[in-house]
């Protein structure tokens, strides 16, 4: 661990990364609670490209700090999404393709909600998070 933040700036960072996973479910509940689908509102959503700037701007600052972990995971989660927005895209193109479609991207949106929870909770609990895919 990074043991050179202090109290406050640790704690800062903290909230900043709680912050983040709010603005990410922000932009997820917003595609549940409208016609939008949860995919398409957490990448074209303005809180979820707020929270990945965020991410990257602060990226640096939670090096070494089991917070660097959820940026990665925050971070994985957003470009993971795009890609298979675009693999749905492209089924979408063909007739035979786009029930595929709709249930790829139903299934990531599923996976999008499940990230965003699993990360969260172990925020909670300061824990690190296993970055996998």
């Amino acid at each position: 661990m990074n043991e050179h933040i202090d109290r406050p700036a640790r704690g800062n960072l903290v909230t900043l990364t709680y912050l983040i996973y709010g603005l990410h479910i922000f932009s997820a509940i917003t595609g549940i609670t409208t016609s939008a689908a949860v995919v398409t509102a957490f990448l074209t959503g303005w809180p979820s490209i707020i929270a990945v700037i965020l991410n990257y701007i602060n990226r640096r600052s939670v090096r070494g700090t089991y917070l660097e972990s959820h940026f990665s995971w925050q971070i994985r989660t957003f470009w993971f999404t795009l890609l298979w927005v675009v693999i749905a895209g492209m089924l979408f193109i063909t007739v035979i393709g786009i029930p595929f479609a709709w249930l790829l991207i139903i299934l990531v949106g599923i996976w999008v909600i499940y990230r965003m929870a699993r990360g969260l909770l172990q925020l909670s609990s300061e824990r690190p998070i296993d970055v996998d895919y």
